[in-house]
């Protein structure tokens, strides 16, 4: 024991107790504990096809789902994840369950926001802190674990439908209807989610609720759509949409990722201003037939230390 440990030991609570003394005669079942998840939102971005092969492809987002093989939800769409164990930390625990459930490992990963509301799930009181990962689809190789029925990829977007806007004394309220549509050849899952924002002065906050999710299960849908709102915001001012990237690109490719994470075009010149000292010109070009080679580049690692 060093002197630390020693001068803290010989402090005394009101019990007369010592830490040592206290931590050996702690009940840990004092207090209930819930259960704690991680689930994790895989977005990739990949290319469909043109008929036309002198167009180039559409690139389209997409989401990692599973679906669920027992109880509850049997049958139902979920994020992959699973329950923490007790001698693991939480970045532990999420890289396990993504390989484990899809075999996918060693890619971009960050934690998201952790999710608590009493019932939202049926089992017993969980809490699942949720991360986001991003990967490259040419390194894909999913395969569903034993607990899972499928893994499959799925077109994502998420569109406000409805908006209302009522103003306070101290600022205002404003709700939103948001539909979230999955799609893939054989799937098309829907979901709408309840979002209001309420500024009242300085403070503000932000509810989500599932208000219908026939096909998802928990409430993983309002998860997913926070997960792309966020995914939306970090875009524009870090570097996260290279993690989508291969090592080598044309702008036009990367212009195209940033365009279907946001949901709209950008202007050419623009666009590569704002990325001119994120990326670093190869003496390589494209070799795709039917289209003018393209010079290819690849990631600047120092854009960050260069930005600041």
């Amino acid at each position: 024991m060093n002197r630390g440990e020693l001068m803290q030991n010989n402090i005394r609570d009101k019990h007369g107790l010592s830490e040592e003394q206290f931590l050996a005669q702690y009940d840990a079942s004092k207090y209930e504990r819930p259960s704690v998840t991680v689930d994790i939102l895989v977005f990739t971005v990949t290319d469909e096809e043109k008929e036309n092969y002198r167009k180039l492809s559409e690139k389209k987002l997409r989401i990692l789902l599973i679906k669920r093989g027992e109880h509850p939800y049997l049958g139902k769409w979920a994020l992959p994840g699973g329950f923490v164990k007790m001698d693991e930390s939480l970045d532990e625990a999420a890289l396990r369950e993504l390989k484990e459930e899809t075999n996918i490992d060693d890619i971009y990963m960050e934690q998201l926001y952790t999710w608590g509301d009493v019932g939202r799930d049926p089992r017993t009181r969980v809490i699942s802190t949720a991360y986001m990962s991003l990967v490259d689809s040419s390194t894909l190789n999913v395969k569903a674990s034993d607990d899972a029925d499928d893994a499959k990829w799925f077109t994502v977007s998420a569109k406000t439908f409805q908006e209302q806007k009522n103003v306070t004394e101290n600022g205002y309220i404003l709700q939103q209807l948001i539909r979230l549509s999955l799609s893939n050849d054989e799937d098309d899952l829907s979901a709408v989610i309840k979002t209001e924002k309420i500024v009242e002065g300085k403070v503000t906050k932000i509810k989500r609720e599932v208000i219908e999710s026939p096909d998802i299960a928990f409430d993983h849908a309002k998860i997913i759509e926070y997960g792309l709102e966020r995914l939306r915001n970090k875009i524009e001012y870090t570097d996260i949409a290279f993690n989508l990237m291969p090592d080598l690109f044309t702008l036009t490719e990367l212009q195209q990722v940033y365009e279907v994470i946001l949901g709209r075009e950008l202007l050419k010149a623009n666009f590569r201003r704002k990325i001119a000292d994120m990326v670093i010109e190869t003496n390589k070009y494209t070799r795709d037939s039917g289209h003018r080679p393209s010079k290819l580049f690849r990631f600047n690692p120092n854009w960050i230390s260069i930005s600041e």
